[in-house]
């Protein structure tokens, strides 16, 4: 067994499961969850596809920055990797840190509660009671199960993940087919919310979060130089004509008032031909969409642990590879059990994203930034891939993340507050038990 915990990763991931990965985690349940309130930001129809259109624009210009890295540094990590060469150790250990304690597990947690959410629609056994006691059985099966696959083997793990990503952008499709048979037609009329604009663009990204993924299988993918740049550029592009199908389905179908006022607005437009299997049908649909990002997130999240795990003592026992199976065992096994914990503590999707979401973005620029340092302190490490646009594309998407971090200061100061304090935990923790160099 020490054998099989000491062995390292193998290319296992072609583009297509690349691709995949990206896909199925950006697509969870916000897309159905959000358009309405996006929608609520712009005051026309025409507005509503171009504020998606800037949201796919702004990730594809943070997938960029994470192509350049990835490809000119193709290892397990992702941002610890890239962190940790521009700032120093402290920071990829940060980053390690806050994934494994907040971030990855209250990832995993949020797409459970939406799976279970849809889920109690089609079965609640416990109905009767004030307590939500199926939606967090839902929420934690869902975590457990999925760890579970992953646990077996990384082919389960990938062909699960392509199998679910495949239903989840079929039925995005479906959704539109359904439009375009709608017997009626409702006209693109304005109307007026009183709904900032800056939330709707907060929402907008959320939805769209997941595209930096790829980075943190580098060191499975097949043909990383090349594969890398890719799924991460195709992923993002995918995801981005998938949301405007879906929304322009939307419009068509209800009309711009219509999907504003919406509580449900894929099961309202899938309601315009199947009136009395609609709502069971998008149930089905958004569970499985859910559940596709939970796999994703479980799939990656864990190789970060692993990679902080090999390199400072104080996750040390989470960074081994298990050899038999494929997997970093140990890393899904306490990122799994860490979910569960959130999501029976917690209890709610809002809750969960309110625990998290102040530190998200501070990552993101943190990485974003590391792009212009390591090209000034590391100029000698060959980059098969140079960020199309720079410095303009790396800055925007700067930018756009030092404006979501001020935002969600000022919705949330007392989440913010915690979520930071959990950061700086990582710092004594670091200082105390690091001792090995950075290899």
């Amino acid at each position: 067994m020490a054998a099989m915990d000491n062995a390292s990763p193998k290319k296992e991931l072609t583009l297509f499961d690349s691709t995949c990965l990206i896909v199925g985690i950006i697509i969870g349940a916000g897309i159905y969850q959000t358009a309405p309130d996006i929608a609520k930001g712009v005051s026309h129809a025409w507005g509503v596809m171009a504020i998606w259109i800037a949201g796919g624009v702004l990730s594809l210009c943070g997938a960029l920055g994470y192509a350049e890295l990835a490809s000119a540094y193709p290892r397990e990590g992702g941002d610890y990797v890239y962190l940790s060469r521009a700032y120093g150790r402290w920071a990829g250990f940060l980053f390690g840190w806050i994934q494994l304690v907040i971030v990855r597990p209250g990832d995993i947690a949020i797409m459970a509660f939406a799976f279970a959410t849809y889920a109690r629609t089609l079965f609640d056994p416990f109905s009767s009671s004030e307590i939500s006691y199926t939606q967090i059985l839902y929420a934690s099966l869902a975590a457990i199960v999925f760890t579970g696959i992953n646990m077996i083997g990384v082919k389960e793990g990938k062909w699960t993940q392509n199998l679910l990503t495949s239903a989840k952008a079929l039925g995005l499709l479906a959704i539109v087919g359904v439009a375009i048979l709608s017997p009626r037609a409702v006209p693109l009329e304005n109307a007026s919310f009183d709904f900032p604009l800056s939330v709707s663009l907060i929402l907008v990204l959320f939805t769209y979060g997941g595209w930096n993924e790829m980075a943190y299988v580098a060191a499975e993918v097949k043909n990383p130089q090349k594969n890398i740049v890719r799924a991460l550029v195709l992923g993002t592009v995918s995801v981005t004509a998938l949301y405007l199908l879906a929304n322009g389905a939307f419009l068509y179908t209800l009309g711009y008032s219509g999907m504003v006022n919406s509580e449900a607005v894929a099961t309202d437009t899938v309601a315009t031909v199947f009136p009395h299997w609609g709502s069971r049908i998008i149930s089905v649909l958004i569970c499985i969409s859910a559940l596709g990002a939970v796999n994703g997130l479980v799939f990656t999240g864990a190789r970060i642990t692993y990679a902080v795990g090999s390199e400072h003592r104080a996750l040390s026992l989470l960074g081994k590879w298990n050899e038999k199976t494929g997997t970093p065992l140990r890393a899904l096994f306490v990122q799994g059990l860490i979910a569960v914990t959130l999501i029976i503590l917690l209890g709610s999707f809002m809750r969960t994203i309110l625990y998290y979401a102040a530190s998200v973005y501070l990552f993101y620029l943190a990485t974003t930034i590391s792009v212009m340092v390591l090209r000034w302190k590391e100029p000698h490490i060959p980059r098969p891939y140079k960020v199309t646009g720079y410095p303009f594309t790396t800055l925007l998407f700067a930018g756009t993340c030092i404006f979501l971090i001020y935002k969600a200061l000022l919705y949330d100061v007392q989440g913010a507050i915690t979520s930071m304090g959990i950061v700086l935990l990582g710092l004594p923790v670091y200082w105390i038990t690091s001792k090995t160099p950075l290899k």
